[in-house]
């Protein structure tokens, strides 16, 4: 089995919470104590967030991680949040190993899952950038994105308390799915890798789409060959 690779600390909590996933979900798939071998890679989150040089900066920075983790022996490597994947591409051709994009694992659990007209929420980069809303529409799916107060307010849901191991706006999030779950999405993409500690499956009338869980699932699946 291969071993995998993790870019992790945009956020902590998030990368956190993947580890739980990787435990959770390998002892689903796999005999009793047996767990795939795995690297994580932990940023500076305020190194990363505040870089000087923007995207570009950002990029050399998860080049640097992901070629890291090649050294480490990491054959399939994903990097642990969604925003980041702006720069996905170009990380991906800088490396030799295996890496496995969140979106398309996403985009294939909502084909699975014969889900159609798609909720996105994340960062403002993740939901006002077309990197993300293209890839799924180039996949066949409809895709909507809160409107620009809603936009705000979840971004700060994300980095002001989820970010830093808060949760008080649950309410907020619910209420807001469940709006345009009435207009007719049949679906929610948590496209940042925090908003799971927020959404739970159950906690809304339509289907909840981990973008976490999706992916480390896709990560420990590829491994497997």
């Amino acid at each position: 089995m291969k071993r995998i690779g993790l870019i992790g600390g945009t956020t902590p909590e998030s990368t956190s919470y993947y580890y739980r996933k990787y435990i959770e979900i390998s002892r689903g798939l796999f005999e009793p104590y047996f767990f795939p071998e795995l690297v994580v890679f932990s940023m500076n989150f305020k190194a990363f967030r505040d870089n000087p040089r923007a995207w570009e900066g950002r990029k050399e920075m998860l080049i640097a991680a992901a070629r890291a983790l090649e050294k480490a022996g990491a054959e399939v490597i994903g990097i642990a949040a969604n925003t980041p994947h702006i720069v996905f591409p170009e990380v991906q051709r800088a490396v030799g190993a295996e890496m496995v994009s969140i979106i398309d694992a996403v985009a294939e659990e909502a084909r699975k899952r014969g889900l159609k007209r798609l909720l996105l929420l994340g960062t403002k980069t993740t939901m006002e950038m077309p990197f993300y809303r293209e890839a799924l529409e180039r996949k066949g799916f409809l895709v909507v994105v809160p409107d620009g107060e809603e936009r705000e307010r979840v971004n700060s849901i994300i980095f002001d308390e989820l970010a830093l191991g808060k949760l008080e706006s649950k309410l907020y999030l619910v209420e807001l799915i469940e709006k345009y779950a009435k207009d007719g999405v049949d679906g929610v993409i948590l496209g940042c890798t925090e908003l799971p500690l927020a959404i739970k499956p159950g906690d809304v009338s339509i289907e909840v789409l981990d973008s976490a869980e999706i992916h480390m699932r896709a990560l420990i699946e590829r491994a497997m060959g």
